[in-house]
């Protein structure tokens, strides 16, 4: 399944012209830094170390995550004021991705997982969604 995965997230990518190599930057930064975590747990809390297969899922499943957010941010651009909108723009996207995540753990990792997939898809799709930006209109 892991695979399938990937070939869609490649297959997103290739074809949808908002995932440029900015956004690719930020899934794979977003990757880096969950991968580092996971060491870091291995080593500090006894975590089981992550093996390819699940260095695999973690880049698959922060890309699609990113993916989600930049194609809803495409949609509903953030706002640039902070306010109403911004919060519930930010809970439109969270509790979804959050359902959707745990959705892909229970595909990706049966039962018994070893990694939050759920909380690395919501955490981002939410960083995916400041892609795009309202603009004000400008003063004459």
């Amino acid at each position: 399944m892991t695979l399938f995965f990937g070939v869609i997230t490649l297959i997103l990518y290739v074809f949808q012209p908002f995932l440029d190599l900015k956004v690719i930057r930020k899934a794979l930064g977003i990757a880096l830094f969950l991968e580092l975590f996971y060491l870091i747990g291995y080593y500090l809390m006894n975590w089981p170390f992550p093996s390819p297969v699940i260095i695999f899922q973690i880049i698959i499943v922060a890309a699609l995550g990113v993916a989600l957010g930049v194609i809803y941010s495409r949609i509903w651009p953030l706002p640039q004021n902070k306010g109403i909108e911004r919060i519930m723009r930010t809970f439109l996207i969270v509790i979804p991705a959050l359902g959707l995540g745990v959705g892909m753990q229970l595909i990706l990792q049966g039962n018994h997982a070893t990694q939050a997939v759920y909380l690395m898809f919501a955490l981002s799709a939410w960083l995916g969604s400041g892609h795009f930006i309202k603009e004000t209109p400008k003063e004459a």
